[in-house]
């Protein structure tokens, strides 16, 4: 795909992008329109939102190259189930909670409950993982750009880079959550377009019609789903499942990025409907993502093609074995993907540090708005200083090392949470960022050793689990003995 037909389609995108925004952003732009969208939002807006919000430009191209990594196959599926239950966790514990009392930021809820320390132990690994994390999506998608456009072009990744965050600042700078929602909204439908008509042109090019690619893919090795013959090892169906359950409840229910979506519905009933039904949406829009994946595999095997795993989408949708309409897909979908996620993460970073950090207590409506542009362009300069230090490094290990921080900085926040839901006595609450601290120590020790210590065991994602109660084993050692918070 040459370099003049990737920069017509993004800026095709960029000025439907934009042209969204500014409809989106009308108004008088308030602190409450930026933050939470003024909880105007219908539920259904918000439902089709929140199926696309999770999946970044890593996601659209990981899910489908994953399938024919090691054994993976389609383990994911057993967790993508347990997301679902863990949605509606969500929906019928926290959902409550954060609407009765009428939270910008998910995080004042550690206030209310623990105290200021605990308040700002949550914010602060919100904001150490949301800000590797963004900056290392949008740094993969950045490397991309790098090899389609800028290089062929002569130009320099700094220049790619300022591009980007530019774009990113456009459609937010203003709008805030109510930018993001509509953009959401336009990137889910994007890529399940993109990922339907990619099946299809793949499946004509092998001479499949409908029952014959169902078939060639129940048939395929890579499109085994459930693993229940090990316990040892990490895609066991029953670790993988409850890994899925308690990720999707730290990383979607208490992350200010996705939970900020669903705290601009109207009221806590449009808020769980839009959770449920975004959790049983994604169950087979991830699967289609698997199937892709699987056709894939079977499209390169045909064409020669070496490229696996993270490459493999790229190198059929954009190496000139395919029509370029499926070329034009691929980065219609990378695009929205990485440019949705970033600006999501942006506003959620801007409201976390405006609330939970620097505060909004005493100030004016005008004042709020002065320091919140403030804290956004901050935001936009740090992650994009992070994009240029992946860069600099630009190694794979550290990539990989980013991506496992994010299973230990949401451990402790799932602690607290729990913790604070289900019992009401009250902490030491000084103590807190040291329990907040120790946990992700011990968990990386007890996982270092796991294989020597529990006959061979490895842990996977449920290591999150264990994280989670490293904190609530020391947030009990904390408890003020005869003292319960109110239960108002």
């Amino acid at each position: 795909m040459k370099p003049i037909a990737v920069i017509l389609t993004m800026l095709g995108y960029f000025a439907l992008l934009l042209t969204v925004s500014f409809i989106a952003s009308r108004g008088k732009g308030s602190a409450s329109d930026f933050f939470n969208g003024g909880r105007k939002a219908p539920w259904w807006i918000v439902a089709i939102a929140m199926i696309g919000a999770p999946m970044s430009g890593v996601t659209y191209v990981s899910v489908p190259g994953m399938v024919g990594v090691g054994d993976s196959a389609m383990s994911y599926m057993q967790m993508v189930l347990g997301f679902f239950v863990g949605y509606l966790v969500i929906a019928f514990v926290l959902v409550p909670v954060f609407f009765r009392k009428n939270m910008v930021s998910i995080y004042q809820y550690l206030d209310d409950r623990f105290g200021v320390s605990s308040h700002r132990t949550g914010a602060w690994f919100f904001f150490i993982s949301k800000i590797l994390g963004a900056a290392v999506r949008l740094f993969l998608v950045c490397g991309t750009l790098q090899l389609m456009v800028f290089g062929p072009l002569g130009l320099p990744f700094v220049l790619n880079i300022v591009v980007t965050m530019l774009i990113v600042l456009a459609y937010t700078f203003r709008g805030g959550m109510k930018s993001v929602l509509w953009t959401d909204t336009l990137k889910t439908v994007i890529i399940i377009v993109s990922i339907v008509l990619t099946i299809v042109w793949i499946a004509r090019d092998l001479g499949l019609n409908f029952s014959g690619m169902v078939q060639t893919i129940r048939d395929s090795s890579m499109s085994r789903i459930f693993f229940f013959d090990d316990p040892n090892h990490p895609k066991f169906f029953w670790k993988q499942f409850l890994a899925g359950v308690f990720t999707a409840i730290a990383i979607t229910g208490l992350d200010q990025d996705l939970m900020q979506r669903t705290l601009s519905s109207r009221n806590a009933k449009d808020s769980r409907k839009n959770m449920i039904t975004s959790g049983i949406m994604q169950v087979p829009v991830t699967f289609m993502f698997l199937c892709l994946g699987v056709l894939l595999y079977l499209f390169a095997a045909q064409k020669g093609i070496s490229e696996t795993g993270d490459l493999i989408f790229p190198a059929v949708a954009t190496g000139g074995s395919m029509p370029l309409f499926v070329g034009v897909l691929f980065v219609l979908g990378l695009v929205s993907c990485a440019f949705s996620a970033g600006g999501s993460a942006l506003t959620a970073l801007t409201t976390s540090f405006t609330a939970d950090i620097i505060g909004t207590e005493g100030r004016s409506e005008e004042q709020v708005i002065k320091v919140r542009k403030r804290v956004h362009l901050a935001m936009a300069l740090l992650m994009g200083l992070a994009i240029f230090g992946f860069h600099l490094l630009n190694t794979q290990s550290v990539i990989d090392a980013v991506y496992k921080l994010a299973s230990y900085t949401y451990g402790p926040i799932l602690g607290m949470f729990v913790f604070g839901l289900a019992c009401k006595k009250k902490v030491r609450d000084r103590w807190v960022p040291l329990v907040a601290l120790l946990s992700p120590v011990l968990s990386y020790i007890v996982q270092a050793n796991s294989e020597a210590w529990f006959g061979g065991y490895r842990f996977g994602y449920e290591l999150l689990l264990l994280n989670a109660a490293f904190t609530v084993i020391g947030l009990c050692l904390l408890i003020k003995r005869g003292e319960k918070v109110s239960r108002a």
